[in-house]
């Protein structure tokens, strides 16, 4: 029996050996990815040594344009058809962050590895500078709404109104934490995200933010796989994910006066909706709108539903 054990367990070994480098997924250069994921209006601007993927849409004598910033992980395209909905009567900018997307990890001038939220809103101002957006719609997702109040907090001056779409910024918890950003958040784990790396978690990642699963598109996988695939974006990742705690700053967020629209996803498992709740609580004369039906992207999930009160708040028709 215990030879019987041995030869069974050196076997498993050997098929392990095998099966290793069939899942190893390596970094992929920016130029692989180019052709694919950013066509035109597709833009890379330099940003002080950060190269930076951007796409500029809409009339530039748009007063106050609308920047949109993604979440975690995500990118521009997240945004695509709410640029579709508005760009005829807005300017709208959509860009990927540092960390994610094109953009890729902090470079040039920049301080690398700090992922901070306010290291991200002082990048964004630097690219509403380099763009002469002197006042802006800040628009957010996920992290990406925490990067627009963050951007409020620091320089309100530069902010017309806010529409936080299941934005972070308090401590929560998860109904249901996607499996890559368990991955990426446990230290013993994290090297499978940034050497191995199946395309089955990130699928399990994809529809853990949707609410509907059918609304899932072997595009939309492809697009999550690939873009984290960028090289240093899994890295980037991690040491977010790592100073997520620390960097918690919900007392700011009662501070903020602008005027603002709370958007949430009633099928939210990442960011509950009581989150929203608390964003429309605490500032001051917000309005909270909840989409029953949409998970953590309703922007991506349902462009059009959930364009429907942004519209509406921004008075465009």
């Amino acid at each position: 029996m215990l030879t019987f054990l041995w030869r069974a367990f050196g076997v498993l070994l050997m098929l392990s050996a095998l099966a290793l480098p069939l899942l190893r997924a390596p970094d992929r250069t920016v130029d692989t990815l180019v052709a694919r994921w950013a066509p035109p209006p597709s833009d890379f601007i330099d940003l002080r040594g950060q190269l930076v993927h951007v796409r500029d849409e809409g009339p530039r004598w748009d007063p106050t344009p609308l920047v949109l910033i993604h979440g975690t992980s995500s990118s521009l395209h997240t945004w695509q058809g709410w640029v579709a909905g508005l760009k005829e009567r807005r300017r709208v900018i959509t860009f990927d962050l540092p960390g994610f997307g094109l953009t890729g990890p902090f470079a040039g001038s920049y301080t690398p590895d700090d992922y901070s939220g306010d290291a991200l809103a002082r990048f964004t101002l630097d690219l509403m500078d380099r763009l002469k957006v002197r006042r802006a719609v800040m628009v957010g997702n996920s992290l990406g709404g925490e990067v627009a109040w963050r951007v409020a907090s620091l320089a309100p001056e530069r902010v017309a109104s806010l529409v936080l779409v299941d934005a972070s910024g308090y401590r929560f918890t998860p109904d249901d934490l996607p499996l890559g950003f368990r991955l990426a958040r446990n230290p013993a784990m994290a090297w499978i995200g940034e050497t191995l790396l199946p395309r089955s978690v990130i699928e399990r990642t994809v529809y853990g933010v949707y609410a509907d699963p059918r609304r899932v598109t072997p595009e939309v996988i492809d697009r999550y796989y690939e873009l984290t695939l960028r090289e240093g974006n899994r890295r980037a990742l991690r040491l977010r994910l790592a100073g997520l705690e620390a960097d918690l700053e919900p007392e700011r967020i009662p501070k903020l006066r602008v005027p603002t629209l709370v958007l949430w996803g009633g099928k939210d498992k990442l960011i509950p909706p009581a989150v929203g709740a608390q964003f429309a609580r605490d500032i001051i004369g917000a309005k909270l709108v909840v989409l029953d039906e949409l998970g953590h992207v309703p922007q991506e999930e349902n462009p059009e539903r959930s364009l429907a009160p942004v519209r509406e708040f921004l008075g465009v028709r």
